[in-house]
């Protein structure tokens, strides 16, 4: 017969009352912290850009809108789970922490979502879509400094925004009739490269859903065709920009820069 070991089973047990303890101490300082009060309301609202679609008082205003009571109301009354899953919900906001501390101070954490490129359709609607390639409404307050697609693009926001660009690429049923995810390709790569960010302002899809591009400088369009080989093509535009357009009347001496042909850029001169 096997021996028991009286030391172990102590030491087990010993473990299981500690334990114990320390939940029921669990226990006792929740329930203790239910009935603090909620004194202040402390935001921290972080934003990548220059944009600022989202302010305190914004917040507040949310926090209002929905009646949630938070300030002078006791922990036990605000539910905190429920307050971070709305702002969560909030068209703005890429993700929100909240939680609640012994001194009675909410504190909120907000990283605002940041818009990248901003589409107007063929009937006028307008959006963003933002660094998460998921689209965005327009804020009534601000408005974002970025890359502004036009021209023969159909999709609405109400029929595209429960999908993200990432989405609608990967799916074979959207990729073949939405231009968003080439759009987004084209205007990412834009953003990515300090010198094409300051040069193109402007994205337009023509009546053939090929894309061109309009500089900030010079009167020149260029077609860059469909979203294919996307790198080459912006590797001989701004190639051609150091080197084909370092003469003082270049810049208003063609009217099309054609980036559609295999190792080679087609222009038209006025």
């Amino acid at each position: 017969m096997k021996k028991l070991n009286y030391k172990k089973i102590l030491i087990t047990v010993l473990w299981i009352i500690a334990i114990a303890g320390l939940t029921s101490s669990w226990a006792f300082v929740s329930k203790s912290e239910r009935n603090i009060v909620a004194k202040t309301l402390n935001i921290s609202i972080h934003n990548n850009d220059e944009n600022l679609f989202l302010s305190e008082k914004d917040i507040t205003k949310f926090f209002s809108e929905r009646k949630d009571s938070i300030l002078l109301n006791q922990y036990k009354n605000i539910n905190i789970p429920e307050l971070e899953k709305s702002l969560n919900s909030h068209p703005a906001i890429e993700n929100a922490e909240v939680a609640a501390d012994i001194n009675g101070e909410i504190k909120i954490d907000i990283t605002q979502r940041t818009p990248v490129l901003r589409i107007i359709n063929r009937d006028g609607e307008s959006f963003y879509i933002d660094s998460q390639t998921k689209l965005m409404p327009l804020n009534d307050n601000y408005s974002a400094r970025v890359i502004v697609a036009s021209g023969f693009i159909y999709e609405p926001y109400s029929r595209r925004y429960q999908y993200s660009v990432n989405q609608i690429k990967e799916s074979k049923m959207y990729s073949e009739v939405s231009l968003l995810d080439d759009i987004y390709e084209v205007a990412n790569f834009i953003n990515r490269d300090s010198v094409l960010a300051n040069l193109i302002h402007q994205i337009y899809v023509n009546e053939e859903k090929e894309i061109e591009l309009f500089p900030a400088i010079g009167n020149q369009k260029i077609v860059f065709g469909t979203a294919t080989d996307v790198a080459e093509k912006f590797n001989k535009l701004k190639l051609f920009y150091t080197e084909g357009m370092n003469k003082a009347d270049s810049w208003t001496k063609y009217t099309n820069i054609n980036l559609k042909y295999k190792n080679l850029v087609v222009c038209t001169k006025k």
